[in-house]
């Protein structure tokens, strides 16, 4: 399947992505920015890839909002100039994964329905990466109400149950639309992948993996705010590969943080969050951390085993996500005026 020329041109799509991922911002240049100012970033990340953006953005936002809504436009512009650029199977397994940015808009659409947001507002914390473009994205921003808002995604055949409404008119929790569309999207990409060869084998594994990982932070996550046993079973992600029923369950009932650390030692990622957990305050936050470091880490060695497959591009995907936020948390926290190293902590690098 992946590597097959005739299915989609692998090697003129790797190349591309080679020659972007020598172009991310190096971790030497964040111990850099956090020496910055809130101008002096917004500066320096127009000459590293973001002028474009910068210019068109700087009459209407300034500061940190300038710099995060010029990271977004980023972003959504390379990822999709990158699903552009394929064809064949190749663009089809990558629109599939893209998807996890349509999911991501129409969050952001029914939360800003939800909270009586003006368009303008909403319009703002899109990211068009996916495949839905700006034009859909509009119109469902114009639509009045949330209910709308569901019933025209049977446009673009998501089409959600009715008893998923039903629940979610009854409750009024916007989080029951949320789960559904989550499961939802991991459900579509894994039935979209034939693992016939080796490099889909490992990509297979590897979205497996990073729903272990998406359920692992929602237990731990509900955990921190006191939800327990079948309150945060219900929101557990199928699909995963290495974290069983059973061992959900144990995690799900533990009271406490401390109590996860045996059953989550068991995971193939423990050794990348054995620290934070090892640590007296036992951050959730580093245990995160750690677990997209380790996302990263997998995704570059496979990479490396098979260079003209879809891996090295979904690598690149992650990494440019990886630095956009990192940016933004830079300047998030210089305006918050957070001490410097407690900024460096939060960064994944």
């Amino acid at each position: 399947m992946f590597g097959h020329k005739a299915k989609g041109n692998y090697a003129y799509a790797v190349a591309r992505v080679k020659a972007k991922k020598a172009y991310l911002i190096g971790n030497d240049t964040y111990q850099k920015m956090l020496l910055m100012s809130l101008p002096e970033i917004s500066r320096y990340i127009s000459e590293c890839g973001y002028m474009k953006e910068i210019t068109e953005l700087t009459s209407k936002f300034d500061g940190v909002d300038l710099i995060e809504h010029a990271t977004y436009m980023n972003m959504a512009r390379v990822l999709r100039s990158i699903l552009n650029s394929t064809n064949g199977e190749l663009h089809d397994t990558l629109a599939k994964y893209l998807e996890k940015w349509d999911i991501w808009n129409l969050k952001v659409i029914l939360r800003g329905k939800s909270f009586g947001l003006d368009a303008d507002g909403i319009r703002e914390d899109l990211i068009p990466a996916g495949n839905l473009d700006s034009t859909f994205l509009n119109k469902l921003v114009s639509l009045e109400t949330g209910e709308e808002v569901l019933d025209h995604c049977k446009n673009i055949g998501k089409v959600i149950p009715v008893e998923v409404i039903e629940t979610y008119n009854k409750e009024n929790n916007l989080a029951i639309i949320e789960d559904f569309l989550d499961k939802y999207r991991y459900e579509q990409l894994l039935s979209s992948i034939n693992p016939l060869s080796k490099p889909t084998q490992l990509y297979q594994d590897f979205i497996r993996r990073e729903i272990d990982i998406t359920n692992i932070e929602t237990i731990l996550k509900l955990k921190m705010e006191g939800v327990y046993g079948n309150n945060i079973m219900k929101y557990i992600i199928p699909g995963g590969k290495d974290i069983s029923k059973k061992l959900v369950v144990r995690l799900a009932n533990a009271e406490t943080l401390s109590a996860t650390v045996d059953d989550l030692a068991q995971l193939s990622f423990y050794e990348d969050i054995k620290e934070a957990l090892d640590t007296n305050t036992k951050s959730l936050k580093d245990v995160m951390i750690g677990m997209k470091k380790y996302k990263m880490k997998k995704t570059q060695s496979f990479s490396y085993l098979h260079p003209l497959s879809i891996i090295p591009i979904i690598d690149y995907m992650i990494r440019k996500e990886n630095e956009v936020n990192n940016i933004r948390i830079i300047a998030r926290g210089i305006e918050s005026g957070l001490d410097k190293d407690i900024i460096g902590g939060l960064l994944v690098i």
